[in-house]
Protein backbone atom coordinates (compact mmCIF):
# COMPACT_ATOMS: atom_id res chain seq x y z
CA UNK A 1 0.00 0.00 0.00
CA UNK A 2 1.30 3.37 -1.04
CA UNK A 3 1.57 6.68 1.26
CA UNK A 4 -0.48 9.57 0.26
CA UNK A 5 2.78 11.22 -0.66
CA UNK A 6 4.05 8.71 -2.50
CA UNK A 7 0.62 8.81 -4.69
CA UNK A 8 0.76 12.31 -5.02
CA UNK A 9 -2.30 12.59 -2.95
CA UNK A 10 -1.54 14.79 0.09
CA UNK A 11 -4.27 16.40 1.83
CA UNK A 12 -4.18 19.91 1.80
CA UNK A 13 -4.20 21.07 4.99
CA UNK A 14 -7.28 23.00 6.12
CA UNK A 15 -7.01 22.12 9.78
CA UNK A 16 -6.52 25.44 11.22
CA UNK A 17 -4.32 24.01 14.00
CA UNK A 18 -2.54 21.35 11.79
CA UNK A 19 -2.35 17.57 11.53
CA UNK A 20 -1.43 15.85 14.48
CA UNK A 21 1.88 13.21 14.57
CA UNK A 22 -0.55 10.69 13.86
CA UNK A 23 -2.11 12.55 10.23
CA UNK A 24 1.10 13.09 9.47
CA UNK A 25 2.16 9.39 9.60
CA UNK A 26 -1.44 8.42 7.61
CA UNK A 27 -0.21 11.64 4.83
CA UNK A 28 3.50 10.82 4.12
CA UNK A 29 3.81 7.08 4.98
CA UNK A 30 6.79 7.50 7.56
CA UNK A 31 6.16 6.28 11.17
CA UNK A 32 6.18 8.65 14.08
CA UNK A 33 9.38 7.52 15.33
CA UNK A 34 10.35 8.58 12.23
CA UNK A 35 9.12 11.93 12.47
CA UNK A 36 9.96 12.41 15.93
CA UNK A 37 13.82 11.85 14.87
CA UNK A 38 13.64 14.01 12.00
CA UNK A 39 12.36 16.70 14.28
CA UNK A 40 15.47 15.87 16.85
CA UNK A 41 18.07 15.48 14.54
CA UNK A 42 17.81 19.13 12.70
CA UNK A 43 15.80 18.16 9.35
CA UNK A 44 13.11 20.05 9.68
CA UNK A 45 13.34 23.67 8.81
CA UNK A 46 11.65 24.78 11.85
CA UNK A 47 10.40 23.48 15.46
CA UNK A 48 7.19 21.83 15.37
CA UNK A 49 4.43 23.43 16.75
CA UNK A 50 2.45 22.21 19.46
CA UNK A 51 -0.86 22.51 20.71
CA UNK A 52 -1.62 23.63 24.53
CA UNK A 53 -1.34 19.95 25.50
CA UNK A 54 1.79 19.96 24.00
CA UNK A 55 1.17 17.71 21.05
CA UNK A 56 2.94 18.79 17.57
CA UNK A 57 0.66 20.26 15.50
CA UNK A 58 2.29 19.96 12.12
CA UNK A 59 1.50 22.79 9.04
CA UNK A 60 1.20 22.16 5.21
CA UNK A 61 4.79 24.20 5.08
CA UNK A 62 5.83 21.27 7.84
CA UNK A 63 4.07 18.14 5.20
CA UNK A 64 5.48 20.01 2.53
CA UNK A 65 9.08 19.83 3.49
CA UNK A 66 8.55 16.40 4.88
CA UNK A 67 7.12 15.01 1.63
CA UNK A 68 10.62 16.68 0.15
CA UNK A 69 12.92 14.98 3.08
CA UNK A 70 10.83 11.68 1.96
CA UNK A 71 11.78 11.64 -1.69
CA UNK A 72 15.39 12.83 -0.76
CA UNK A 73 15.71 9.85 1.63
CA UNK A 74 13.96 7.26 -0.99
CA UNK A 75 16.11 8.39 -3.84
CA UNK A 76 19.21 7.57 -1.65
CA UNK A 77 20.59 10.78 -0.44
CA UNK A 78 22.37 10.19 3.05
CA UNK A 79 21.24 11.69 6.51
CA UNK A 80 24.20 13.77 6.32
CA UNK A 81 23.60 15.44 3.20
CA UNK A 82 19.90 15.74 4.01
CA UNK A 83 20.76 17.98 7.10
CA UNK A 84 23.07 19.62 5.11
CA UNK A 85 20.40 20.76 2.53
CA UNK A 86 17.98 21.70 5.39
CA UNK A 87 20.59 23.54 7.02
CA UNK A 88 21.07 25.49 3.96
CA UNK A 89 17.47 26.30 3.11
CA UNK A 90 16.60 27.14 7.06
CA UNK A 91 19.73 29.61 6.88
CA UNK A 92 17.96 32.11 4.18
CA UNK A 93 19.19 33.29 0.61
CA UNK A 94 22.48 33.36 -0.07
CA UNK A 95 23.27 29.85 -0.66
CA UNK A 96 21.89 28.67 -3.70
CA UNK A 97 24.49 27.78 -5.51
CA UNK A 98 25.77 25.48 -2.44
CA UNK A 99 22.08 23.80 -3.01
CA UNK A 100 22.13 23.72 -6.03
CA UNK A 101 25.37 21.65 -5.93
CA UNK A 102 24.16 19.81 -3.58
CA UNK A 103 20.81 18.65 -5.57
CA UNK A 104 22.97 17.95 -9.02
CA UNK A 105 25.20 15.87 -7.10
CA UNK A 106 22.24 13.46 -6.08
CA UNK A 107 20.28 13.92 -8.92
CA UNK A 108 23.48 12.36 -10.77
CA UNK A 109 23.47 9.56 -8.32
CA UNK A 110 20.18 8.66 -9.03
CA UNK A 111 20.55 8.70 -12.71
CA UNK A 112 23.49 6.48 -12.34
CA UNK A 113 21.49 4.11 -10.42
CA UNK A 114 18.65 4.47 -12.93
CA UNK A 115 20.72 3.39 -15.55
CA UNK A 116 22.20 0.41 -13.59
CA UNK A 117 18.53 -0.79 -12.75
CA UNK A 118 17.67 -0.74 -16.54
CA UNK A 119 20.81 -2.75 -17.03
CA UNK A 120 19.64 -5.28 -14.87
CA UNK A 121 16.06 -5.29 -15.99
CA UNK A 122 17.18 -5.93 -19.65
CA UNK A 123 18.99 -9.09 -18.42
CA UNK A 124 15.94 -10.02 -16.67
CA UNK A 125 13.65 -9.44 -19.23
CA UNK A 126 16.39 -11.11 -21.81
CA UNK A 127 16.14 -14.27 -19.39
CA UNK A 128 12.44 -14.22 -19.44
CA UNK A 129 12.14 -14.05 -23.34
CA UNK A 130 14.49 -16.70 -23.56
CA UNK A 131 12.50 -18.86 -21.29
CA UNK A 132 9.15 -17.79 -22.64
CA UNK A 133 10.66 -19.09 -26.04
CA UNK A 134 11.56 -22.50 -24.81
CA UNK A 135 7.90 -22.72 -22.82
CA UNK A 136 6.46 -21.81 -26.40
CA UNK A 137 8.42 -24.32 -28.48
CA UNK A 138 7.52 -27.18 -25.95
CA UNK A 139 3.97 -26.27 -25.89
CA UNK A 140 4.18 -25.90 -30.02
CA UNK A 141 5.96 -29.86 -29.56
CA UNK A 142 3.02 -31.18 -27.39
CA UNK A 143 0.54 -29.80 -29.77
CA UNK A 144 2.06 -31.38 -32.90
CA UNK A 145 2.12 -34.64 -31.29
CA UNK A 146 -1.22 -34.88 -30.29
CA UNK A 147 -1.97 -34.52 -33.77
Amino acid sequence: MHSKAETGAVTTLTHPTGLSIAEVADETGLSAHTLRYYERDGLLLSPVDRSSSGHRRYSAHDITWITLLTKLRSTGMPIREVKKYAELVRSGAGNEIERLALLKAHRERVERQLAEVSAHLRAIDHKIGLYEGKVEASLDLERTRSR
